[in-house]
């Protein structure tokens, strides 16, 4: 089950990569002093990415969890 604990690091891995994009995405659209439909644009599509990325993580952090309880 070596396999799964690697597989699921790289997914938690990626889904913390998301996460960190996702807030540089929301800080650079705060700096940039958008008009309010705009950010609030840009937001809402971050805030689904961050939903998508939480995911992401949890899935990998479960492979790993099954991966050592298999092993």
């Amino acid at each position: 089950m070596d396999w799964l604990i690697w597989t699921g690091a790289l997914v938690t891995f990626a889904g913390l990569a998301a996460l960190v994009w996702c807030i540089l995405s929301v800080a650079r659209a705060r700096r940039e002093n958008l008009p309010d439909p705009e950010l609030r644009a840009r937001l809402q599509r971050a805030v689904t990415l961050n939903f998508a990325a939480l995911l992401l993580s949890a899935l990998g952090l479960m492979m790993v969890v099954a991966g050592i309880m298999l092993g």
